[in-house]
């Protein structure tokens, strides 16, 4: 009943929901990735091997790239659309 009215108020106003504005930061954000070079110092972080790395018995965290996967599916883009804001 209370996501209900949430939806109704959001409607009145014109705001988006909370999970849409989240995406677009991170459709954002996956732009900008994607247009650094490749020798920069952050891209030796996306190389590193965590296969060794043991967190216990709990679900796994998902990674950024499955969460932008998992996005563009929902949305039926493909990640040529992302670029320059064409989202």
């Amino acid at each position: 009943m209370i996501r209900f009215i949430n939806d109704v108020i959001r409607g009145k106003v014109g705001v988006a929901s909370i999970k849409d504005k989240l995406r677009e930061a991170r459709f954002r954000w996956f732009d900008h990735i994607n247009r650094r070079s490749m020798d920069a110092p952050v891209s030796i972080c996306e190389k590193i091997d965590y296969l060794q790395y043991r967190r216990g018995r709990v679900r796994p965290k998902k990674s950024w790239s499955e969460i932008i996967r998992h996005d563009l599916e929902v949305l039926g883009l493909v990640e040529d659309m992302i670029q320059d804001g064409r989202f």
